[in-house]
């Protein structure tokens, strides 16, 4: 039974309620009704029933009361669901709805969602997951961004309305972009805000201290802020990799890159503090590169001295120890990470009468996915076996993965459209 002092009455836009200070408290210290306690847990009250008005819409408050108590999600008929969201936003509780509503990711168990129609009749480039569920999606010089329930928000616009390169989330609130003129090929990398596109600042690439006119390429984030971009020299064509602090927005390295290997993908591996370089397209040769940075070395250098198949995508699989690259024949191949001459194994069976430009790979906590013709595989076990097809909504060939808070985003070749699968609840 509940004591007198922890009972709570609420006057929500003239509705009443009574609850409990423990299911106040359960929304979390960062919620609306965080400020109603005090550091020991303890309503700031003289003793007597605490009553608060809160001006807000009731029957989407009853609602959302129902979901602390018990923990469960259960949307009348007649409550708008996109309204019900925004209002968790406001007391706080989102995570609390998205918990509710599907569970943490499992890809032998994904159901498709929603599918999310573009705006415009040509393909979209690039698709990147937030890591509280939001995506943003790459359509030539403009960068539309998706809250987690998948409302548009205002549009990134690059400065002079340069191509998008790369797009990279820095946190749950910031998005960086990378763009070049088609013309004059002048880099620009900005820190955008995800919320509003606002521009918040540009970085600018340095080598030996001079200011460099560099094209900015593929984009990371790392640990202790770092911010990672492919970069190559417009006069010599000289790559590296430059690196910035992303609180001051002051470049603090600059890595040399073998010629003929401008990377065209770059990850972080937060358990070895290293970068991985890779270069994955048919106009050059594949390279994967592997730099220490608590060393200052190159761990891992590889190259395909053959040049006999066109290499599509790699992924770090750190907890693995591993590389996975995939090919235009949809071949799975895996490197060591931990020698520094390493080779490739293949483990799956050569397809040679299928011919795919676009596959791509995710990963999340064990489950290896990849992109394949008009599926999408999941791959679990030490022998990365195949353990659940994906069918996407359209038919069509997969142009993109990405994977952040629970969700998998598939973005579709050739036509401006988008699928987004969750976990359902157990």
């Amino acid at each position: 039974m509940e004591s007198q002092k922890d009972r709570v009455k609420l006057d929500v836009g003239g509705k009443k309620f009574e609850t409990t200070a423990t299911t106040l408290a359960s929304g979390g210290r960062t919620s609306f009704f965080g400020a109603m306690f005090n550091d020991d847990w303890n309503l700031h009250s003289d003793g007597s029933i605490t009553e608060l008005f809160i001006d807000r819409n009731p029957e989407y408050f009853g609602v959302l009361l129902d979901l602390l108590r018990t923990g469960e999600l259960y949307i009348p008929r007649k409550i708008d669901k996109k309204h019900l969201y925004r209002e968790a936003l406001y007391y706080g509780i989102e995570d609390h709805l998205r918990l509710a509503k599907w569970g943490p990711f499992d890809g032998n168990r994904l159901r498709l969602a929603e599918s999310i129609k573009g705006p415009t009749k040509a393909k979209a480039e690039k698709i990147r997951a937030s890591p509280n569920s939001w995506c943003c999606v790459v359509r030539d010089n403009i960068v539309s961004v998706y809250n987690w329930m998948l409302e548009e928000q205002p549009t990134i616009t690059t400065c002079d309305y340069r191509r998008v390169n790369d797009v990279c989330w820095v946190n749950s609130d910031n998005i960086t972009v990378s763009s070049s003129d088609k013309y004059l090929a002048s880099e620009g990398i900005g820190l955008f805000s995800a919320s509003t596109g606002e521009l918040k600042y540009n970085f600018q690439v340095k080598d030996e201290d001079q200011l460099k006119d560099y094209t900015a390429g593929a984009l990371g984030v790392g640990s202790d802020y770092k911010l990672f971009s492919s970069c190559t020299e417009i006069t010599n064509k000289k790559n590296g990799i430059a690196v910035w602090d992303q609180i001051t927005g002051k470049q603090t390295d600059f890595l040399q890159y073998l010629p003929y290997s401008k990377a065209t993908k770059l990850q972080w591996l937060q358990g070895t503090n290293c970068l991985m370089a890779a270069t994955c397209h048919s106009e050059s040769k594949c390279s994967i590169n592997l730099f220490d940075f608590r060393q200052n070395t190159v761990a891992l250098s590889w190259s395909d001295a053959t040049d006999q198949r066109m290499y599509k995508d790699a992924i770090a699989i750190e907890e693995r120890n591993s590389i996975c690259i995939v090919d235009s024949h949809e071949n799975l191949g895996f490197m060591d990470l931990r020698s520094t001459t390493s080779s490739i194994e293949w483990r799956s069976t050569t397809r040679d009468n299928i011919y795919n430009p676009y596959p791509k790979l995710a990963f999340h906590e064990g489950q290896l996915l990849a992109s394949l013709e008009h599926t999408i595989l999941v791959y679990c076990g030490p022998d990365w076996v195949p353990t659940s097809q994906l069918q996407p909504s359209h038919g069509g060939l997969i142009w993109d993965l990405s994977i952040g808070g629970d969700r998998l985003f598939a973005l579709y070749w050739n036509i401006d459209m988008f699928d987004v699968w969750e976990t359902p609840r157990p």
